[in-house]
């Protein structure tokens, strides 16, 4: 497979693709809509919740932290998860106007 020749496209581009591929794995997907539902949890909630090895959600988290999604703090010997509002509006702000723009286009067709 070839590199990406990711300096072609512009900057919105480029981070909306990242963005976008860190949630194209549907355990990521899970992860969000549980510390969502539950607001904020610990690893080993999630292990038993999903049902994935701890070194598996380990690496799903850490590349949901990468953009910034989620946040832990530390209590005890424990991080506990928790969506960051701030950052999970910012990626809306990316996303909807990337499907409302091909809405538009779509429907001129």
């Amino acid at each position: 497979m070839g590199t990406t020749k990711s300096q072609i496209f512009t900057n919105r581009q480029n981070r909306l693709a990242h963005i976008l591929k860190v949630l194209g794995h549907p355990a990521r997907i899970a992860i969000l809509e549980y510390i969502g539902e539950i607001n904020g949890c610990i690893c080993t909630d999630l292990i038993t919740e999903i049902g994935l090895a701890q070194a598996t959600i380990s690496q799903h988290l850490k590349e949901l932290k990468s953009i910034g999604l989620i946040k832990g703090s530390i209590e005890g010997k424990k991080v506990c998860y928790c969506i960051d509002t701030i950052r999970w509006h910012e990626v809306q702000g990316e996303i909807n106007p990337f499907f409302s723009k091909i809405n538009s286009c779509y429907s001129a067709c």
